[in-house]
């Protein structure tokens, strides 16, 4: 690398340190307050036996090339046989990660001549496939649904006469809140539209045996919805659902799919055995709820701030350092709690993203937030 692009990238480096937005990665240790692993379900015991059986019954650990080639294993199609099944989809592709498949579905399936609207709170993963759009792309406030239809209906004034594309997520990421979905479902139908729904956070949480908040919607072949295996179900990957066309037009353009090693047949074994637990075992996610409960419960009573209502409980501090300088004290007394800055949130609104697991219990749950009430008392604002 010459002396100049060195110069430049230690410059970019240093800014980002001064604006205490410079990251790295960092092993977890303490107790878990920060991952997404909201089922328990990456140590869980059947996963791994699952992966052990596949294993002796001769299921390679890697694909070896792209599914077009040599990479599509028959771990592959049953995965992608049950998930249609149990999240009442006619098709599902499986993709190597959730950034993959979102990427892919905004990039390849809405034209030129279409509209994408979509949240702007979107992951960024969304946001990179509609970069690479040559839709006509617009944002709208955060779960306004007002919005969203004047953007269509603005849309079809000035002459559009393609497809409307509508991106959301079902349970926000980063503010742990919940889409209109019904609301923006009907938009999508009355507009002959298409509504995406990035159900990353909400599957197997929320909905009948855990099958995203999407279940709850009327069957309709116009909805398209992403399942992110990496999360809940505790392995890795993603799963997307929607209309059998739609899928095999992905097979055929999606740059993502085409020319990426197909995932590894071992986690495909793996992703499927986490459906099974998902229905199972409902257990799991009552005990989730009941901590949900509580943790929005201390929440509300140490520090005075509204749950989401969700296993998401967003603490707001503004200021990058203070949210830097108050995770790390965290840290430091135990609990794996990690600040989330710009550019992943809006500039002004660093926070500490504090996440419910069944990684924890009740007992570290209060101890967390007594621990957190006095350090946000004890930094300077």
């Amino acid at each position: 690398m010459s002396v100049v692009a060195l110069a430049r990238v230690e410059k970019t480096l240093a800014g980002l340190e001064r604006k205490s937005r410079f990251r790295s990665v960092a092993l977890g240790s303490g107790i878990d307050f920060a991952s997404n692993d909201y089922l328990g379900l990456a140590s869980s015991p059947r996963l791994k036996t699952a992966i052990n059986t596949a294993i002796k019954r001769g299921v390679p650990v890697g694909a070896g090339g792209s599914r077009l080639l040599r990479g599509h294993h028959i771990e592959h199609e049953m995965l992608e046989n049950e998930a249609a099944q149990f999240f009442g989809a006619e098709r599902v592709l499986y993709f190597a990660n959730g950034y993959a498949a979102n990427s892919a579905l905004f990039s390849t399936l809405p034209q030129r001549e279409d509209l994408i609207v979509y949240d702007a709170l979107i992951h960024a993963s969304a946001l990179e496939g509609i970069l690479a759009s040559k839709a006509t792309a617009t944002a709208v406030p955060h779960n306004d649904v007002d919005a969203c239809e004047l953007a269509v209906r603005k849309w079809r004034r000035q002459g559009g006469k393609g497809v409307p594309w509508i991106g959301v997520e079902s349970l926000y990421s980063m503010d742990g809140d919940k889409a209109p979905l019904v609301g923006l479902a009907e938009i999508a139908e009355r507009h002959d539209g298409f509504l995406v729904i990035d159900e990353a956070h909400a599957t197997g949480v929320f909905g009948k045996d855990g099958r995203g908040l999407a279940a709850d919607l009327p069957t309709r072949n116009n909805i398209l919805t992403l399942h992110t295996c990496g999360k809940a179900l505790g392995a890795s990957g993603a799963l997307l659902g929607g209309p059998a066309i739609i899928i095999n037009y992905l097979v055929n353009r999606a740059r993502n799919f085409i020319y990426s090693t197909a995932p590894s047949p071992l986690m495909a074994a793996a992703v499927r055995e986490a459906l099974h637990i998902l229905a199972d075992e409902p257990e799991r996610r009552d005990h989730l709820e009941r901590l949900m409960a509580h943790a929005g419960d201390r929440l509300q009573l140490q520090l005075a701030k509204t749950p989401s209502g969700s296993q998401i409980l967003p603490v707001l501090i503004g200021d990058n350092g203070r949210a830097v300088s108050i995770a790390r004290r965290m840290q430091a007394e135990g609990f794996d709690v990690r600040a989330i800055r710009p550019p992943t949130v809006p500039e002004g609104t660093a926070r500490l993203r504090v996440s419910v697991t069944l990684n924890v219990d009740e007992e570290k749950i209060s101890a967390m937030f007594e621990r957190l009430s006095l350090a946000l008392m004890e930094s300077t604002p």
